[in-house]
């Protein structure tokens, strides 16, 4: 019996799950455009996909914003319909050995903080800025990166007065302990000074290939989190930044300069990774480091598939439209104000995402703290990742591909 959404979106098989519920993929039966389906009980403890949901309306136009074909209630579940996206930054950073080139990380820098600006401009923070929750299109838009994952968010400000929320301490870690501010790990409320240090940790991560609070043991969590607080204290930023251009440090000097109603200086820390990148030379032809293995692998003879680590994540990939993305894919972009580097465009961004938690109407419930940047797999999904990423990568045609 063939199961649909809405009664146009046929349900195909399960492609992920977290604590929220579970994914599937899908296909619209009038237009034949694949898309993610999330459903998620009614009688969920921690429901929500409602207020996950009323993000992505309020966000909708970003560039590089999952767009939403649907939401509503279907039986038991509450169920949320949105496109397919290609692999995470944490997939494709598997697949390229865990590493990143310093070209690849400048060209998702400014993508990323794009992204970050312009949610900040519509009055939300995320609060789980990690590899996980930004991936890929596909097709002509296999080089747009695109945010995700917007059940932690909250609103830092009110839209219509520009009022500020309070400075709190005593909260509770929400977010991923890996790529978390220390203000977080302290207890202090979260502003856009949070999102924008857990970004500039999330590109020391692709530049050294992982970070020095990786791997620490402890005996309970609450100690685990302790030692992370602990060692990024420890570790100041010309100690994290060694050997990497002078840039980056300056990127952690302006998020420490930072007071907690503070607007950051977004067009600065764009400013100083572009004119690292003009001064490299490096060509802005939007091409990153798995498109080189993937030719690689092709001029190889192979199928451009790299095995995977066995902490590897997948986000099976689907069509798109739109333009390539190299380091100023955005204000490229026809829609962009010339005026303002926040912009919206109908230019069609869709996503799909897994390994929720649950922060309902932006509150601390159900924080994401570990320090792992993946969700765990069940058995038997490896074969599946690696398919995914050579669709995602190659397409229907991908050599080898059924």
């Amino acid at each position: 019996m063939e199961l649909r959404v809405a009664r146009k979106f046929r349900v195909g098989p399960k492609i992920g799950s977290g604590s929220f519920g579970e994914i599937y993929a899908g296909t619209n039966v009038h237009t034949g455009e694949e898309v993610a389906i999330k459903l998620e009980p009614l009688k969920s403890k921690h429901p929500q996909l409602l207020y996950e949901s009323k993000i992505y309306r309020i966000l909708q136009g970003g560039y590089g914003i999952p767009a939403v074909k649907w939401f509503g209630s279907e039986g038991d579940y509450n169920v949320l319909v949105i496109d397919l996206l290609g692999p995470s930054l944490e997939d494709l950073f598997n697949y390229c050995g865990k590493k990143f080139s310093l070209k690849s990380v400048l060209m998702l820098a400014d993508q990323m903080l794009h992204r970050l600006e312009y949610m900040h401009s519509r009055s939300y923070i995320h609060r789980d800025v990690k590899p996980d929750n930004f991936l890929i299109g596909t097709g002509a838009r296999k080089h747009v990166c695109h945010i995700i994952d917007f059940g932690l968010a909250k609103k830092y400000q009110d839209p219509r007065t520009g009022r500020h929320i309070v400075y709190l301490e005593g909260k509770n870690l929400t977010g991923t302990a890996r790529y978390a501010s220390i203000n977080t790990h302290l207890g202090i409320e979260q502003s856009r000074r949070d999102d924008i240090e857990s970004l500039g940790f999330v590109l020391m991560y692709f530049l050294r290939g992982s970070l020095p609070w990786q791997g620490l043991k402890a005996t309970t969590k609450k100690q685990k989190y302790q030692r992370i607080l602990e060692r990024k204290q420890a570790t100041h930023p010309d100690q994290l930044c060694r050997g990497f251009p002078p840039e980056f440090r300056d990127y952690f000097a302006h998020c420490q300069s930072l007071g907690f109603e503070d607007r950051p200086d977004y067009r600065y820390l764009k400013r100083i990774f572009r004119d690292l990148f003009e001064r490299q030379s490096f060509e802005d032809d939007g091409v990153f480091d798995w498109d080189i293995i993937k030719r690689q692998q092709m001029a190889a003879g192979g199928d451009g598939v790299v095995e995977l680590n066995p902490d590897g994540t997948s986000r099976p990939g689907g069509g798109g439209a739109g333009p390539a993305g190299g380091l100023g894919a955005d204000s490229n972009n026809p829609n962009a104000s010339q005026n303002d580097p926040v912009y919206a465009s109908n230019a069609g961004a869709s996503g799909r995402e897994a390994g929720m938690g649950g922060g309902g109407a932006g509150g601390d419930g159900n924080s994401r703290q570990d320090d792992s940047a993946g969700d765990a797999r069940e058995p038997g999904q490896r074969r599946s990742i690696i398919s995914s990423i050579r669709h995602s990568l190659f397409g229907s045609r991908a050599p080898g591909a059924a």
